[in-house]
């Protein structure tokens, strides 16, 4: 009877866990509000969890594999973070982000777009 509860003790410890929040992107602005040339613009990331803003980075990646730090702010609504971006040349880019979930999981993610002339 004691190995079958030392048996069972063993076996529950092992569970795994249900749910794990990650941060993940479920929608941005640049799907409906390109980034014009030579403008600096704000882009908003909206994430399936709660963010630690201090915690997270996003960077510019531009031609050559260049990664440039941006400032990063609290969005209008909650799980949502503001980019902003300054005046970029026509060309391609991409956003690569490392994000921590409010219970501190990191997820990484790159969102590729182009600014057009």
């Amino acid at each position: 009877m004691k190995k079958l509860a030392l048996l069972l003790l063993c076996c529950a410890c092992q569970q795994p866990q249900l749910a794990h929040a990650h941060a993940v992107v479920t929608d941005h602005s640049l799907k409906i509000q390109p980034i014009h040339a030579n403008t600096a613009e704000t882009v908003t990331l909206d994430f399936n969890s709660k963010i630690e803003l201090g915690l997270s980075q996003v960077f510019l990646v531009s031609k050559g594999d260049q990664l440039s730090p941006l400032l990063l702010s609290k969005g209008k609504l909650p799980g949502q973070m503001a980019i902003t971006v300054p005046a970029l040349s026509p060309g391609d880019y991409a956003l690569k982000m490392k994000v921590f979930a409010a219970d501190g999981h990191l997820t990484e993610d790159v969102i590729h777009f182009t600014v057009s002339p």
